[in-house]
């Protein structure tokens, strides 16, 4: 039972949310709003090992300055599948996202309190872009219509400048392992085994599993998209090959394959982005034999922690570029997949997680995929209608250090704003 005040029909949303988030979600904003905070031992149940390990003096210091802000009104709630976020509105009118994640056991992953962030209307082309700009920040825009003949390019900036995009390159790994299944090489039921040089760091929770532990391809490549899990992406990489994942890279539609080859792990980015230094060196100078060889000499469990991670390499790099067009190209290629898996796997990994609340009547269909680093924000869109008319939506920033780009909620929300301004299929010479 929900005891804080706020708009009746936020609390009512977010009382009748039965999904493991829900509950997660009314349980935190209780934490904020109970008349009395719960002692650490009680808390602990209900976050994974990895966030409990980032409060060694336990959580009660770091709820009690939250607290301390409030008390605190509800006053909106968005659940997108395992992530939330609640906006709280303290006495002076100032509003507050408290964000969750959660594991795929429907334990916190994260859990956050940070001013709001305002994402302004977009009802334009020109707003969207007024949005979109910031200093010290490159961006890239792209909105088409996917049609038989060719995308029919709504908007787009900078769309065909390859940029940094972080985890969207598991679109490319997902494809690799298509085309496996297809090829009988693979099956869904078969299983992969987390191994100590193939375990990365988060996002996701595969990295946790004990070593020796088998999980299936579905579960695996299902967690690598939904929820990102780089240790996931990584073991399904090993399972197929670099270089079938490089072959996917042509067969997907990138415009230049060789900037990505060799075709990185996560686990490789994060060791030779943040570890010695002469790593680093050795990859800025090298062509592709040499950074082949280099890969080799680094296949050992990773010695780099997630502390480590701080200044931004994707300059030197240590990403995977891509263009704009280059993901509506790989999204469309998934769509394909999608019609032609009999089993709907592939649409059950790609519609899982949409990234923002979308309308699903008016949007049945919603491919996503989201990427980060030092740096790097991506966040990407296929979305189709009833009548089976289908669109892309991309959204792409790099900047030498993560400051001004934040945590992405800024470029997520502008995303949502334009799914929502009807843009998308507004007749065309309608300049509204």
């Amino acid at each position: 039972m929900i005891e804080a005040a706020g708009s009746a029909p936020t609390l009512a949303a977010l009382a009748a949310d039965g999904s493991p988030l829900g509950s997660a979600a009314r349980w935190a904003v209780e934490l904020l709003t109970a008349p009395a905070l719960p002692a650490d031992e009680a808390l602990a149940p209900r976050f994974v090992p990895a966030f409990l390990a980032r409060h060694p003096r336990g959580l009660a210091s770091t709820l009690a300055g939250w607290r301390a802000q409030g008390p605190f009104t509800v006053a909106e709630y968005q659940p997108v599948a395992h992530k939330g976020w609640v906006v709280l509105a303290d006495p002076a009118g100032t509003r507050h996202t408290l964000s969750l994640t959660l594991d795929s056991n429907g334990l916190i992953r994260v859990l956050a309190l940070q001013p709001e962030t305002v994402v302004p209307e977009v009802r334009s082309w020109p707003e969207l872009e007024d949005a979109l700009r910031t200093d010290g920040v490159e961006h890239s825009f792209l909105a088409a219509r996917l049609t038989p003949a060719g995308p029919v390019v709504l908007h787009e900036t900078a769309a065909d400048r390859p940029r940094p995009t972080g985890s969207a390159y598991k679109l490319y790994v997902l494809r690799a392992l298509l085309g496996a299944v297809e090829r009988g090489e693979v099956a869904w039921d078969d299983e992969v085994t987390v191994r100590p040089e193939l375990r990365s760091l988060p996002t996701g929770d595969m990295q946790d599993l004990p070593d020796g532990t088998r999980v299936t391809v579905r579960e695996t490549a299902h967690k690598m998209i939904a929820m990102s899990d780089n240790t996931a992406a990584d073991l399904i990489a090993d399972l197929v090959g670099r270089e079938a994942v490089e072959d996917s890279l042509a067969d997907s539609g990138h415009h230049d394959p060789a900037l990505l080859r060799p075709f990185l792990s996560s686990r490789e980015v994060f060791e030779l982005g943040w570890g010695d230094a002469r790593l680093r060196e050795r990859w800025a100078a090298g062509d592709e034999a040499a950074r082949r060889e280099l890969l080799r000499e680094i296949a050992r469990p990773l010695t780099v922690r997630g502390s480590d991670l701080g200044a931004t390499v994707h300059r030197l790099g240590l990403d995977w570029h891509m263009t704009a067009y280059d993901a509506l190209r790989v999204l469309d290629r998934l769509r394909e997949d999608g019609d032609r898996d009999a089993s709907g796997t592939v649409e059950e990994i790609m519609t899982t997680y949409p990234g923002v609340s979308v309308d699903r009547e008016r949007w049945p269909r919603v491919y996503f995929k989201a990427g980060s680093s030092p740096g790097v924000m991506m966040f990407c869109w296929l979305l189709q209608d009833r009548a089976q008319d289908a669109y892309v939506v991309v959204l792409q920033q790099a900047a030498d250090e993560q400051k001004p780009i934040g945590d992405g909620l800024f470029l997520r929300g502008l995303g949502a704003r334009v799914i929502e301004s009807g843009l998308l299929t507004r007749p065309a010479g309608d300049v509204r």
